[in-house]
């Protein structure tokens, strides 16, 4: 049972003892479930008779879903229910995938079953991921935790790399096994939170006063009165939408230079081995550079790769380039996640984190339209300029003199 919560600091683990590890097994195992799983529902779904419209309209709906629920179950995560809410999280979603598992073994379940599964199991995610977000600074102390964060995005990373693969390797063997192994994933995460001896409740807030009607608003207020957290929102946002167009920029290239499944899954698996290299790097290149080096110099150096792929020709280039924007992206990412991370109260880090997913899975599922309505209407490269135009001002913002003190004052207590 989880104590109290108390104005006292809570006593840390560093990173790499035992509180911190069980923390990396659970996101990085419940990430390969979930890739595993994710990557071969439209081959399920196609291979049952529906059509990509419906393939497309579950993946939004259950996108649409996590970032409604996010910001909310992140109030009862704040308040002291964060184990609760990772454990009983991920038991729901062992369940439904669970679930998906029998039905598929027992013959071909119609899409009503795998419908509710499938949203059950993002409304369930979507609740472990926003508890999961304050707990880092409970498990870590604050000079480690951008090493813990870069740990926590390299498994991320990994589990992008080896997830697709894994899933398409067992899916070949049997189409019950991904999901099998997606509902195992979340059992061993759950058990891993369990296991955990730190307090995960946060201490109190340091200002108190406010109306428990507006706590669900806290996070936005946190966001909203601070430089760094306003500019780890906006920088964020808007490189996520970067990557995941300019994505869609070499699938639709490629795509129509006629290269099948193989040669995407190629960049795929590069660029997702680039992001595990460079979120590994970060840290290392942040101490030796400073934070505000990085962030700036990360966004420029953006901006000619962005120009490039919108004149690459072949599957090599876009390779090559897709995965040196990948490399450079964390570097930046994990620092400023980081910073947030310290700037922010720990009673208050699940729903400002909230916040900041919701407007960062926000601009990932946006960026799909966009990229496709400019390669229809103008061409396959437009997809790409419109992001290198789009870096070229978010770098002139970074380099503006308020938000470069704003990445090297102290973070908050």
């Amino acid at each position: 049972m989880e104590r109290p919560a108390s104005s006292a600091p809570p006593s840390h683990p560093r990173p790499g003892t035992r509180d911190f590890r069980l923390l990396w097994w659970a996101s990085t195992v419940d990430g390969l479930g979930s890739q595993a799983s994710g990557a071969v529902l439209p081959l399920l779904l196609l291979g049952l008779g529906h059509s990509p419209q419906v393939v497309g309209a579950i993946a939004g709906v259950s996108t649409a879903l996590g970032l409604l629920l996010g910001p909310l179950v992140a109030v009862p995560a704040d308040r002291g229910a964060r184990r609760r809410v990772m454990i009983g999280s991920a038991t729901v979603s062992a369940l439904a995938m669970g679930g998906v598992t029998l039905a598929l073994t027992a013959g071909d379940p119609p899409l009503t079953l795998i419908l509710a599964a499938v949203l059950t199991e993002r409304t369930a995610t979507a609740c472990f991921e926003a508890a999961a977000r304050g707990t880092v600074a409970l498990v870590c102390p604050g000079p480690e935790q951008p090493r813990a964060v870069a740990r926590l995005t390299a498994g991320d990373q990994g589990a992008l790399v080896v997830g697709p693969a894994l899933g398409g390797a067992l899916y070949q063997a049997a189409r019950a096994l991904p999901f099998l192994a997606d509902a195992l994933s979340y059992a061993v995460s759950a058990l891993c939170v369990r296991a955990m001896r730190a307090d995960l409740t946060a201490p109190a807030p340091h200002k108190r006063g406010a109306a428990r009607g507006r706590e669900g608003t806290a996070g936005l207020r946190t966001v909203r009165s601070s430089p760094l957290l306003r500019l780890v929102l906006v920088w964020s946002g808007t490189v996520n939408l970067v990557v995941v167009a300019l994505y869609f920029t070499a699938v639709f290239a490629l795509q129509r230079a006629g290269h099948g499944g193989a040669v995407l899954g190629a960049v795929l698996a590069a660029s997702g081995a680039a992001g595990l290299a460079g979120a590994l790097a970060a840290p290392r290149v942040a101490k030796r550079f400073g934070v505000t080096r990085v962030v700036t110099g990360v966004t420029w150096l953006l901006v000619p790769l962005t120009a490039a792929l919108a004149t690459a020709t072949g599957a090599w280039a876009y390779g090559v380039l897709f995965s040196a924007v990948c490399l450079l992206m964390p570097l930046a990412s994990v620092v400023l996640q980081a910073r947030a991370l310290q700037a922010t109260e720990p009673a208050v880090q699940a729903r400002t984190g909230a916040v900041l997913a919701t407007a960062t899975t926000g601009a990932a599922a946006l960026a799909p339209v966009l990229a496709g309505v400019l390669a229809d209407r103008l061409s396959t490269a437009a997809p790409a300029w419109a992001c290198g135009a789009v870096l070229v001002l978010l770098a002139a913002h970074t380099s503006r003199r308020p938000v470069r003190g704003a990445l090297t004052a102290e973070a908050a207590a």
